[in-house]
């Protein structure tokens, strides 16, 4: 007879799950056969047999004529079924029926479980939505004064233990650190469960634990290489098992106490450190680690990231072996003289030439070797709000019908006729509230959504939609943010915190 007493250690990754249950399946299923194929040959390496071993025919056992999938009598026979079966087609339901009713019948391990989540999150980069935080290390003499960046020490084995320490007693973590492929960053899962055991009983789904393997109580944490940085993943998922409002309410209360003992597993004795927020968010893994990883680029987005290009060959301002091409002055004077052609004209086609020339050479400057289309660091959306103050001039400007170029309406309060524009009747709207000699800033906010947002911006810079010249520097990516303030002409981190 086992018994099972609370402690405060972590989840085993031998601990299994019965084959049996819904969420075994689920987990498989989101696989492709080619990734579930790959996936099962990797739990058949000699290195995984602690944590990952198969249902082998033991000698002696007489063999059952109504069992589906006969049991391999070795390893190597096992590996040899499904290599098989990856060089013929077929289904998948197929190859996950003889997982979870064959070769794994008598339980999925939570190991087993980490490695088809990693699985997945490679095949799909973007299934997770990633937000940097820096690590920034308090003074020993006052905690509430930051000192410059400095880098932690990142040992896996203590990391993991400092978390878990952190943990409350009635909750358990299973973790699971992988390498990524292509990237250099180590990615950690971590699988919550509130339970005081860290043995099978914390994993029998009854009472409050029905809904224990839901998606809102895995997400990831990144370590890029030699960074102040960590990735978060803290999207919420919810499904039909936690539907309701109480087990969402508690999966976020278990994700934030983890979050919160991230900083406290980096500190040590007068060594603490705390998490900020960098106002840069980001599904895809590539762009964080340009913007915040461990090279060059962190500070040199936009057209500033030629000086921080460690290639000699390219047009870095800062060989003095290369010399930059001149301006062309032929290029300015047709770009000049566009502006005094008619209205309604068509433009000469040997002009076309030139001034596409000059908006490619023009894009070029601004944005350099970033936010091309198939450079894979692009991010879906920018969130910025306006706080400039009015101009002067508009604010002045008797009739506000000129601003918004439609028939002129003299300001006052005596009505006149023709349709308002928006933004006369927002001033008008505000204007008493506006003390004598305060600035009025109205609250403008601008969403670029998109796969790429600085590619496409760029791309609107080379056809003419957008004045490359005067465009502000955040439209080109060199804030490094994805929201953001703008006040004063400068851009602020999210709400107000500056960069």
């Amino acid at each position: 007879m086992s018994i099972s007493i609370p402690t405060t250690a972590a989840l085993s990754s031998s601990q299994t799950i019965p084959s049996t249950h819904p969420a075994v399946t689920k987990t498989l299923q989101r696989l492709s056969r080619p990734s579930l194929l790959s996936l099962v040959l990797d739990w058949l390496d000699d290195r995984n047999q602690d944590n990952a071993a198969p249902y082998l025919a033991q000698e002696g056992d007489d063999d059952d004529d109504t069992d589906i999938y006969q049991p391999a009598s070795s390893l190597d026979e096992l590996r040899e079924i499904y290599t098989e079966l990856q060089a013929r087609k077929g289904s998948k339901r197929d190859v996950v029926d003889r997982i979870v009713e064959g070769d794994w019948r008598d339980g999925i391990s939570l190991y087993q479980l980490a490695m088809a989540d990693m699985q997945y999150l490679y095949d799909h980069p973007s299934s997770q939505k990633w937000t940097a935080l820096k690590i920034v290390r308090l003074s020993s003499d006052d905690t509430t004064t930051l000192e410059k960046t400095s880098i932690p020490r990142f040992h896996p084995a203590t990391f993991l233990q400092n978390l878990q320490r952190e943990m409350l007693p009635d909750v358990k973590a299973h973790y699971n650190l992988d390498r990524h492929a292509s990237l250099p960053l180590l990615i950690l899962r971590i699988y919550i469960v509130d339970s005081p055991y860290n043995t099978s009983l914390a994993l029998q789904p009854t009472g409050k634990r029905s809904a224990m393997f839901d998606a809102s109580r895995t997400f990831y944490v990144a370590f890029p290489d030699a960074s102040p940085f960590v990735y978060v993943s803290l999207t919420t998922t919810t499904s039909s098992t936690a539907s309701n409002q109480g087990s969402t309410s508690d999966n976020r209360s278990l994700r934030k106490l983890t979050l919160d003992g991230i900083p406290k597993a980096f500190s040590r004795p007068r060594e603490r450190y705390k998490l900020e927020s960098t106002s840069f968010s980001a599904r895809n893994l590539n762009a964080l680690c340009e913007k915040r990883g461990g090279g060059r680029t962190n500070a040199a987005g936009g057209g500033w990231g030629v000086y921080a290009d460690e290639d000699k060959e390219r047009d870095n301002p800062l060989n003095i072996n290369k010399q930059l091409p001149s301006p062309d002055p032929t290029v300015e004077e047709d770009e000049a003289d566009k502006g005094k052609q008619p209205m309604g004209m068509k433009r000469k086609r040997e002009d076309d030439k030139k001034v596409v020339k000059r908006r490619k050479s023009l894009a070029q400057g601004r944005f350099g070797h970033s936010a091309k289309p198939n450079d894979g660091k692009g991010i879906e959306r920018l969130d910025i709000r306006l706080e400039d103050p009015f101009p002067a001039a508009l604010a002045e400007a008797p009739l506000f019908g000129e601003i918004a170029g439609e028939e002129p309406v003299e300001a006052g309060p005596k009505k006149r006729r023709g349709r308002r524009s928006t933004i006369s009747l927002e001033f008008e709207r505000t204007e008493d509230n506006i003390e004598e000699g305060e600035e009025w800033r109205p609250d403008i906010r601008v969403t670029f959504e998109g796969k790429h947002i600085f590619a496409g911006i760029r791309e609107l810079v080379e056809e003419g939609v957008i004045d490359g010249e005067r465009m502000p520097g955040w439209m080109t990516g060199e804030e490094g943010v994805s929201i953001g303030i703008v006040r004063d002409g400068r851009i602020k981190g999210h709400k107000g915190r500056g960069l």
